[in-house]
């Protein structure tokens, strides 16, 4: 297996606002594009061939990466100019693949964060002579989740779509974004019309007697849908938890990249990632969060598992704690945002004009 498709088409709407200018796989996680660390990751694994699904901002993705061999990669980009879905996004790639009708081809999401053991999906596919090989991941609440439930051997036996009453959870296993096709299958998806690979290309594969394959791999996985676990994912980079070869850096408490500047009493903690231009100022405290690039970060200022986008400004004493502050936007001094609150790009927040608790 030397091939992969990518998909990083989606808008990353639960996202905004840091995919207001920057589509979702290229938000910066641990100091480098997200999508970097998924490159590097399929790269490990033996895959020699990408391609890279794109619609939203597609025209960033070349800019940065090119052809790819810097990574020892040859990465080619295709991109939709209407929503074709993933079995549509999948299918719209397929001519530029080198594959045969039988060899397996690696397609994954440009938004999960996994320590999947690629070469063990791929050795699963090859041994139980699957037409399609799904990775599979156990969650506590799978509510929100497609619920994949197998039998004895490991084959899929349904799909159920999110299911809501006790009675539908009939497993804790979900479909966890990353699959092995038969070179075949990919062929056979309708053309020109959107298409879900969840909803229409598995079911029916199933119905016409396809062998559907899971595997169970639950070392790490998390879904960067929202800012929140994209703050999570980012620190547990940093940290060495979630496993990355893309990482500018040794793993530990914190990562602070070339030409930022950091006062030599402020406190880096939990996984924080400071981007390169970036200013912390004496006195500030900042746990499990990212400072994007050339972001200044006032002094006294106290930041708590939030993102702050690059040339964006904290002012000093100012409190954030599960926030996301947008590209080039400034808060001003005093402010104490809290919750889950979003401050859009270029936005200015006045000294002192948000509070959750009193002035005192």
């Amino acid at each position: 297996m030397t091939e992969a498709i990518l998909l990083v088409g989606g808008k990353g709407t639960r996202l905004r606002p840091l995919t207001v200018h920057t589509p979702k796989p290229m938000v910066p996680a641990a100091g480098v594009p997200f999508l970097a660390h998924q490159l590097g990751r399929a790269r490990a694994a033996g895959v020699e061939h990408i391609v890279l699904a794109t619609s939203y901002l597609a025209e960033v993705f070349e800019p940065y990466f090119g052809d790819g061999s810097s990574l020892g990669l040859r990465l080619e980009y295709v991109t939709e100019h209407e929503p074709l879905g993933t079995g549509g996004a999948i299918r719209n790639v397929a001519s530029r693949l080198d594959s045969g009708p039988d060899d397996p081809v690696l397609i994954f999401n440009g938004d999960i964060l996994t320590g999947l053991d690629i070469g063990a999906l791929v050795a699963t596919h090859a041994s139980s002579g699957a037409d399609v090989s799904l990775h599979l991941t156990r969650v506590d609440d799978p509510r929100a989740f497609g619920l994949v439930p197998t039998d004895d051997d490991g084959r899929v036996t349904a799909f159920l779509e999110k299911p809501q009453t006790p009675e539908e959870i009939v497993t804790d296993q979900i479909n966890a974004g990353a699959y092995v096709f038969r070179r075949s299958v990919i062929d056979s998806i309708p053309t020109g019309r959107p298409v879900s690979v969840e909803r229409e290309t598995f079911p029916g594969l199933l119905e016409s007697g396809a062998h559907l394959q899971g595997m169970v791999d639950s070392t790490y996985w998390l879904d960067l849908g929202t800012p929140q676990a994209f703050v999570r994912g980012s620190a547990d980079l940093v940290l060495g938890v979630a496993p990355s070869p893309a990482i500018p850096g040794r793993c530990g408490d914190r990562l602070i990249l070339p030409t930022a500047t950091v006062a030599p009493d402020a406190k880096l903690t939990a996984g924080t990632v400071i981007g390169a231009g970036a200013v912390i100022a004496e006195g500030a405290h900042i746990s499990g969060s990212a400072i994007l690039s050339n972001a200044v970060i006032g002094p006294g200022a106290i930041i708590t598992d939030s993102l702050v986008g690059a040339g964006a400004r904290v002012g000093a004493r100012t409190t954030l704690t599960n926030t996301v502050i947008g590209d080039g936007a400034t808060v001003g001094p005093d402010n104490e945002l809290r919750a889950g609150a979003r401050v859009w790009c270029d936005t200015t927040l006045p000294p002192a004009s948000i509070r959750f608790s009193s002035d005192e």
